[in-house]
């Protein structure tokens, strides 16, 4: 079974909320809510990647030096292996926008558990209630 390697971040605002993303229509698990980030392509680090995926996905920058690795998801899916690295962020430049989900969202981590997430995502969420 192949590995796919995957970086999320955990955008974490002054007030301790946490940015979550919902997936638009017509991809792979339409309609949940998801860390923002996305596959490591060849040739890149996890962090290169996930500076490229915020800039894609919300329009923001972040430098290298602001990533701060967490935790990590490894999860079997029907056809792959999936391997998540989850940062946190707490510094970035510009305002997140929904520029590839259909939403974006602030949540505490105490109420994340009111947004369906990915079964790779989801237990992510127990270490950011006890971190955060």
């Amino acid at each position: 079974m192949k590995t796919v390697l995957v970086v999320a971040a955990a955008l974490v605002d002054s007030d301790g909320r946490v940015l979550i993303a919902q997936r638009p229509e017509g991809k792979q698990l339409a309609g949940l809510w998801e860390f923002p980030g996305g596959k490591v392509e060849p040739g890149e680090t996890p962090e290169i990647a996930l500076i490229r995926e915020l800039e894609e996905e919300l329009g923001i920058t972040v430098k290298q030096a602001c990533l701060a690795p967490f935790v990590f998801a490894s999860h079997t899916y029907e056809t792959f292996h999936l391997l998540m690295p989850l940062y946190l962020i707490r510094r970035w430049e510009g305002e997140p926008e929904a520029k590839e989900h259909k939403a974006i969202k602030w949540v505490r981590p105490n109420d994340m558990g009111n947004y369906p997430m990915p079964p790779a995502d989801d237990p992510l969420v127990a270490w950011l209630r006890d971190f955060i």
